[in-house]
């Protein structure tokens, strides 16, 4: 029952990573399309005058979402209409419960696996599910009984099912190099050496197959120069006829779908949780020195935010009279407290060591963080490519997809496997 227990708490951890990274990529994209605008961007809801820089307009879309009509039209297919988002959704979450997020952990005679789901054919399993997803695009478009939404789910699945092909092409050449399925056991591997100082990552030892990826990843998500199936301009989008949560479920999914998409790419070509030479034996005997040194590194960047943030709520007490002029002092308050929860922290630690079982779980808390943070960065790449590239036409969109991407892949696939022969391996 315990270790049910715990594979249990395990799955809801993971999906709950990819939930919650749902605001905070809709916070990501309204900013960060602000910034390369040169706007402000959002910053007047507020919850008793505390705005978060944006970030509650995220929770005020979410009330709209949830407390919006939901219009069927009287035309649709009811039983594929609605199924199509809840699909969508569900399959995003599959994809994800297989990603790891931090190494094994033995406790006891149990051995406990940072993944909702452990399955040595991980990466078959990423592949099988995501096919599905095709599917609700396609039952989008033809539920809703109406030619744009059908036109916009053919787009979509001849759009997925092309660049599907070079994804998994890409992928073959790291097979090759690691010799496994097993998602946990291939970022394993990337945490050796070559040459004795440079980290074995997917993208030091396949930069042709990672850059393949990353491109492949961005149309497999719909997202920009890639959104043919929902370019405003020329076509409307196999979701055209959904409202509130329905329509939510596509708007989630897709943000979910960029949040596993950047979780791959991290786990296959820079290290997954791998934090660079520190592999989880050296990190686990240097519990305590590198937890020392994350506090400070904490403490020192919370009392440089907290000094700017005190300078900005000057700014803001001359700019309002509302209760938005206390914003700056609120941002204070909460980093100074970050900085003195730090140093707490530091002095427990300095007076009780960490050893054993402590050493063991710190290892796998940083590992998660450093996880979390590779994957947050190529998940704001999808943003910054986005809002930088103009959207391609559809023949060129299906053109690079046959003519470019999936030559480069099998001629990558040939490429290493000869030089795999050439080693003896």
């Amino acid at each position: 029952m315990p270790t049910f227990l715990a594979h249990a708490g395990t799955a809801v951890l993971v999906w709950m990573v990819s939930l919650c990274m749902v605001p905070v990529m809709v916070w990501f994209e309204r900013k960060g399309a602000a910034f390369m605008q040169d706007r402000t961007g959002p910053n007047r809801a507020a919850v008793l005058g505390i705005r978060m820089g944006g970030l509650i307009h995220t929770i005020a879309d979410v009330v709209k979402l949830v407390f919006k009509e939901d219009v069927t039209p009287p035309q649709v297919n009811r039983f594929y209409y609605a199924l199509a988002p809840f699909l969508s959704m569900m399959v995003a979450l599959l994809t994800f419960i297989v990603i790891p997020i931090a190494d094994d952990l033995q406790v006891g005679e149990h051995l406990l696996h940072w993944q909702g789901l452990k399955i040595d054919a991980g990466l078959i399993w990423i592949f099988a599910v995501t096919t599905i997803g095709t599917l609700a695009m396609i039952l989008a478009g033809w539920g809703s009984n109406n030619r744009y939404a059908l036109l916009g789910g053919m787009r979509a699945a001849a759009q997925m099912v092309s660049y599907e092909l070079a994804l998994a092409t890409s992928v073959i050449g790291v097979l090759l190099i690691y010799g496994t399925l097993d998602l946990n056991e291939m970022i394993r591997q990337q945490g050796r050496l070559l040459f004795g100082f440079l980290p074995m990552w997917g993208v030091v030892v396949q930069p042709l197959a990672a850059l393949l990826f990353m491109i492949a990843a961005v149309a497999e998500t719909n997202r920009t120069p890639f959104d043919l199936p929902e370019g405003e301009s020329e076509i409307i989008g196999f979701h055209v006829e959904y409202s509130s949560l329905k329509f939510a479920l596509f708007f989630m999914a897709e943000y979910v779908n960029v949040v596993v998409s950047a979780a791959l790419t991290v786990s296959l070509f820079f290290g997954g949780w791998q934090i660079p030479w520190l592999p989880t034996p050296v990190l686990e005997a240097n519990a305590t020195t590198v937890l020392l040194l994350v506090c400070a590194a904490v403490a020192a960047f919370s009392i440089l935010l907290a000094l700017a943030s005190a300078r900005w709520s000057r700014r803001l007490k001359r700019l309002y009279t509302d209760t938005r002029r206390r914003e700056g002092d609120f941002w204070t308050v909460v980093l100074l407290a970050q900085a003195a929860l730090a140093v707490l922290v530091a002095i427990v630690v300095l007076a009780n060591p960490l050893g054993g079982l402590g050493s063991q779980i710190f290892a796998r808390v940083a590992q998660f963080g450093m996880f979390l943070a590779k994957m947050t960065f190529f998940a704001f790449l999808f943003i910054w490519v986005r809002w930088t590239l103009p959207r391609f036409r559809y023949d060129q969109l299906m053109s690079i997809g046959w003519k470019s991407l999936l030559p480069l892949a099998l001629l990558n696939i040939a490429v290493t496997t000869a030089v795999l022969r050439w080693l003896g391996r």
